[in-house]
């Protein structure tokens, strides 16, 4: 009898999975949380990092993963929990800041996906034009 083992890559899987670990009763603000992001990496973990630390609002950020056998990385905000206007900066991609006067951790997360989100469209039109180029030219 064939053994029909079914294998699937990272790329076949469902959408990544975000849960918040919920805090101590007792702490009021939403400003300091650490998510759990399932099915992710040190590839996203590190990149995530950077560009939610590029955000004036963010005071600490980092990220670990639990154990190499876990697929999944906790990620960890603490913001001053309140609006500031960043520093203008010489980057090619220019880091969207709301505005509406408050930031929490929720916030500053889904302003760093969103930013890491625009960043990796911008690598990937660069390098499709790089390439095209190459192609033409041979």
């Amino acid at each position: 009898m064939k053994d029909e083992t079914k294998t699937s890559t990272k790329a076949e899987s469902t959408k990544v999975k975000i849960e918040e670990i919920r805090p101590h009763e007792d702490d009021e603000s939403k400003s300091c949380r650490t998510f759990t992001i399932h099915n992710e990496d040190h590839t996203l973990g590190n990149a995530l990092r950077y560009t939610t630390m590029k955000d004036a609002r963010v005071e600490f950020c980092g990220y670990s993963v639990p154990h190499p056998s876990e697929d999944k990385i906790n990620f960890r905000i603490q913001t001053n929990g309140t609006y500031s206007v960043p520093h203008p900066s010489e980057d090619k991609i220019n880091f969207r800041i709301q505005t509406n006067g408050t930031c929490s951790a929720e916030d500053a997360l889904r302003q760093g996906l969103s930013n890491l989100n625009d960043m990796t469209g911008v690598i990937l039109n660069v390098f499709e034009e790089a390439l095209e180029k190459h192609r033409k030219s041979n």
